[in-house]
């Protein structure tokens, strides 16, 4: 028997249970991995409330943790027993001590990256790879705009952006998470409780606007991101922090410039297992110089039985950067 995280019923943190289970067998082409380190995610809480609801209930949660290799399936031949690995692609139910993965889903870790740093950092620096290299090729001194700079994609964001010479404007909360994002490399700050998105991005660019936004929070900031753009610019909204965006009249891009928009996923850009290996090379490098500070503050780290204190630290916005539920 192992331990995990399971939900019968859709709603809010209350409904994750600690709950006794009995790990499978990997089939042909997966992996068995015993988790050291869990990563949250805010997509878990989307799983969770039903917004993007599971195949069936009862449910496991999360889909990224890093660990040991226990047993491989039959067909693997380019991951063994023992080998340190991490994965940000895996079925629902990664909140355990032990998960089968897609053997094409696992990366394998460098020594020097720890299973905390990896557990922290994957899904979110694979997130910000593509949306730098992929999505919107990012120049330097380009300046951007990118929301939520202090959550966890946004503080690899702001790393990131500043080691390829990019100026990034991040959108924050308060004035402590203003400082935390100008420590972690972004150009500018904008808090948005107390100051006009949109006037602030024209004056921070001398009233040209900027090519791109990434736009993570949805809903809330559909429209002050449109009015931030450059004629014939791109909108990338990657998702729904305060809900989805929904009923768009798309003659609204043309009133706003000709504007571009595209709704990415990892998954749509990460597709086999070379490709995972070269953008988790391009994460694992960025981590390994010191560009990018993947560790988590003691606050942040969960016993994986506390997954609903840690989901209500995550929706309370009290969290700044990564968090970990540790088996």
């Amino acid at each position: 028997m192992a331990k995990r995280i399971e939900f019968s019923a859709h709603g809010g943190p209350e409904v994750l249970q600690y709950v006794d289970f009995t790990p499978k067998e990997p089939a042909p082409n997966e992996v068995l991995v015993s988790n050291r380190a869990i990563g949250i995610n805010y997509i878990d809480t989307y799983v969770r409330s039903g917004l993007y609801p599971p195949p069936h209930l009862p449910s496991g949660l999360g889909t990224e943790a890093a660990g040991v290799v226990e047993k491989v399936g039959a067909g693997v031949t380019h991951i063994n027993v023992g080998d340190r690995v991490v994965y940000a692609q895996s079925t629902l139910g990664a909140y355990s001590e032990l998960h089968c993965v897609p053997a094409d889903k696992v990366a394998k870790l460098p020594d020097a990256i720890s299973y905390e740093q990896a557990a922290a950092s994957f899904l979110k620096g694979l997130t910000v790879y593509y949306l730098f290299h992929l999505t919107y090729k990012v120049k330097p001194g380009e300046i951007i705009l990118f929301h939520a700079a202090a959550g966890g994609v946004g503080r690899i964001a702001c790393q990131w952006a500043k080691a390829l010479g990019v100026k990034l404007i991040g959108t924050v909360g308060s004035p402590e998470k203003a400082a935390q994002a100008m420590r972690d490399g972004a150009w500018a700050t904008i808090n948005y409780r107390e100051e006009n998105i949109a006037q602030r991005v024209k004056a921070l660019t001398n009233g040209e606007k900027v090519n791109v936004v990434y736009d993570s929070v949805g809903k809330a900031t559909w429209l002050d991101s449109l009015d931030c753009i450059k004629s014939l610019g791109l909108m990338v909204t990657f998702g729904n922090s305060s809900g989805p965006v929904t009923g768009v009249d798309l003659g609204i891009l043309n009133q706003k410039g000709g504007l571009f928009v595209t709704r990415p996923s990892l998954g749509h850009y990460i597709t086999t297992k070379q490709l995972l290996q070269h953008a988790s090379n391009e994460l694992f490098s960025m981590i390994a110089s010191g560009a990018i500070n993947a560790n988590v503050s003691a606050e942040q780290r969960f016993p994986l039985k506390d997954a609903v204190q840690a989901h209500k630290a995550l929706e309370s916005r009290a969290t700044s950067g990564s968090s970990l539920l540790l088996p």
